[in-house]
């Protein structure tokens, strides 16, 4: 049997998925305007961005019903992989980080010149580092919730705070199957206790002031499949169930701007060496993309 390949070794694109550019011209046709940089600062998010052609979306839908099987020969190389992160069987939540490692397609997501271009100007033009990545499955009919929080609530033990979160659908996300929805502007609220995330939708309201409640006013973000969304780390993001005929499948990739460093001796990732506090993230599990 051949033996199981650990695509964190490769810090660039493994198959032909995408084209990187090869002067400043061609990275030119990816940038963003001003004025979607300035939303972004603005209201926390920016959405709509086109990031995958089909066929592309079509190569990650296979490769994810591959390795959604606990069975797969590399299942152990994920830093987490939860088939139902709620543990309620009507309301399944498919959740696992790690998966660049194992599927090719997933790998060379990270070094999509869309997505590398799009993060280097909303993290101010800084280089761009891997952290790691999700995937986010909700069922047809029983799909469960992502409780309302804010992503860098679970990612203090990286300091300074300058990271993103890019997600993007492999299904048309909409309303009735369980987009996201943001809170504008709730980036600027500083950092809120966090709740468990696959558990009460509305674990986060008891840690919000009187204001900031009067101002929690989600708005949904429906994406066709192969779109992202972009979100700041302190804005406050959530979904609700799944009781649609059709799945809600994404994938979510999260960065920081290089000189991020480690604050904390513990394991930073699950199998993941640990980085001692105080020094850069950077390595084997945490590439430059850009």
């Amino acid at each position: 049997m051949e033996a199981v390949k650990d695509l964190s070794n490769y810090h660039h694109s493994v198959s032909d998925m995408f084209e990187r550019p090869k002067t400043s011209g061609e990275w030119e046709k990816y940038r963003l305007t001003d004025e979607q940089v300035a939303h972004f600062h603005e209201y926390g998010h920016l959405s709509g961005i086109k990031l995958l052609e089909e066929w592309q979306v079509d190569k990650l839908k296979d490769e994810l019903a591959e390795i959604a099987d606990p069975d797969h020969p590399a299942h152990n190389l994920f830093y987490e992989f939860n088939s139902n992160e709620s543990e309620d069987p009507d309301s399944v939540l498919f959740h696992s980080l790690g998966h660049w490692r194992i599927a090719e397609g997933f790998h060379d997501v990270l070094w999509n010149p869309a997505f590398v271009m799009a993060a280097h100007q909303l993290l101010e033009n800084k280089p761009v580092r891997f952290w790691h990545d999700q995937l986010f499955c909700k069922p047809a009919h029983h799909g469960g919730v992502v409780a309302w929080h804010q992503d860098y609530s679970y990612w203090t033990r990286t300091i300074a705070m300058q990271h993103l979160t890019c997600w993007t659908g492999l299904d048309d996300a909409t309303v009735k199957n369980g987009c996201l929805h943001y809170v504008p502007r709730s980036h600027k609220w500083g950092l809120l206790d966090k709740p468990s995330l696959a558990g009460d939708m509305e674990g986060l309201m008891p840690y919000l002031t009187e204001k900031q409640k009067s101002e929690f006013k989600p708005i949904p973000i429906e994406l066709k499949k192969g779109y992202a969304t972009f979100h700041h780390p302190l804005m406050v993001h959530g979904s609700y169930e799944n009781k649609s005929d059709i799945s809600r499948r994404a994938f979510v990739i999260n960065v920081f701007a290089d000189g991020t460093v480690s604050n904390t001796d513990d394991e930073l990732l699950k199998g993941v060496p640990s980085i001692p506090k105080g020094e850069k993230m950077q390595g084997k599990f945490f590439p430059l993309l850009q």
